[in-house]
């Protein structure tokens, strides 16, 4: 772990789970602690701080395998509810993207587009349980002779429904506004113009990345909650960038760190997995996810113990700014701000509104406290993450 002092072990955090010693909290709950006793007594005090968020994850989706049909049949274009699958990858694997819409979607032709439905509503409906109609077609080999196939499935008809996500828990993200004289419509909801609102995405302190800046504790192995099962991180998400701004607290003040995960779709809760249409966006799907942090030392206690006051992020300008890809933040806010509902932008006061849900997530750090309680133990990352040191003091 760098250069830091390791105080407490896995092994050690373990053993007090499995006897039912261990001592619980969640990231909600962790920065009062520390406030009252200090970071070392609360590191002495804490074994495992549990975190939570559940919000849009563009970037998620599911290998599927639908199973051999008779005759055989090298499935190399596949629908799932009208939605297109890639289906270049075996004979009946196919990868289902959460942002690919049905093919006869109007778009934005219609502006702005409603997306009603699309690969993310795919994901939900298999998790639920739901009927999916599945349509394939081949173009014929010796082996594979079936060229066209037709059924109505559940979860249950499949072989393998696995959620692959390349990019999720983003550990910053930022918080939009709208500069320009429309109202345009992005990823980040609906912004009105001339700054008169502004939309964020994330849990605050309750956010899984937040609570371990550095990742030390979260890598290639990690156990975690992935939308109501134990799944995995899996490598290093997709525009993973821990060289970024950070504040004196060591925690990154713009993007930063992503992960990839992994799950078994067959063990998911719908509670935790939702298709989302953004208007005159497209498709997408909210993925709940939770990591246990466990307190290996003072410096682990002191990060977890940061509240939303001691977070900010930086306020972009979706008008201009970001879809020129130029111009600098107008200011930055913290998630306390935030969550007040208002924020000063410009010399103005304005509404603020979150496009990721705080109940759902303190609902995730809650269940997976009580998984710890019933013997979920930790697992220690087999492959770290890029990041930097850390080169600050715990205070």
């Amino acid at each position: 772990m760098n250069t830091l002092e390791i105080k407490k072990s896995y092994e050690e955090i373990n053993g007090r789970i499995k006897k039912g010693d261990a001592v619980i909290v969640t990231a909600e709950e962790m920065p009062s602690i520390v406030t009252d006793l200090g970071v070392k007594k609360a590191f002495q005090k804490v074994d495992v701080v549990t975190t939570g968020t559940f919000g849009t994850m563009c970037s998620s989706g599911s290998f599927i395998n639908i199973g051999h049909t008779k005759p055989r049949m090298k499935a190399s274009r596949v629908w799932l509810n009208g939605v297109e699958a890639y289906g270049g990858v075996a004979a009946v694997d196919c990868y289902i993207g959460a942002t690919q819409v049905q093919d006869d979607d109007p778009l934005n032709k219609v502006y702005p587009g409603r997306f009603l439905y699309g690969g993310g509503h795919v994901i939900e409906d298999l998790v639920a349980g739901r009927e999916v109609r599945l349509q394939a077609k081949g173009y014929g080999t010796d082996c594979y002779p079936l060229r066209e196939y037709d059924r109505v499935i559940t979860i249950a008809d499949l072989k393998n429904a696995i959620l692959f996500n390349p990019r999720n828990s983003y550990q910053n993200y930022n918080c939009a506004v709208n500069g320009s004289k429309k109202t345009i419509y992005t990823y980040m909801g609906i912004l009105k113009p001339d700054i008169a609102n502004a939309t964020y995405s994330s849990a605050g302190q309750l956010s899984p990345l937040f609570n371990d800046p550095f990742f030390w504790t979260i890598g290639c192995g990690t156990k975690i909650f992935l939308a109501g099962a134990a799944g995995a991180v899996a490598w290093h998400g997709t525009q993973h960038n821990p060289h970024v701004q950070r504040g004196e607290n060591g925690i990154p003040r713009e993007g930063g760190g992503t992960i990839a995960v992994v799950g078994d779709m067959k063990e998911m809760d719908p509670a935790f997995i939702r298709g989302a249409s953004i208007t005159g966006y497209g498709c997408s799907l909210m993925v709940g996810i939770g990591i246990p942090i466990p307190i290996l030392n003072e410096e682990l206690a002191y990060f977890t113990g940061q509240s939303d006051s001691d977070i900010f992020c930086q306020v972009i300008d979706y008008g201009k700014d970001y879809p020129t890809g130029e111009g600098e933040p107008l200011c930055e806010t913290s998630y306390a701000e935030l969550k007040s509902g208002f924020i000063e932008v410009a010399g103005g006061r304005i509404p603020a509104s979150p496009l990721s849900s705080y109940p759902v997530a303190r609902k995730i750090a809650l269940t997976l406290k009580e998984w710890i309680r019933q013997g979920f133990t930790l697992g220690a990352p087999q492959v770290p993450m890029p990041t930097e040191d850390f080169r600050g003091t715990v205070r």
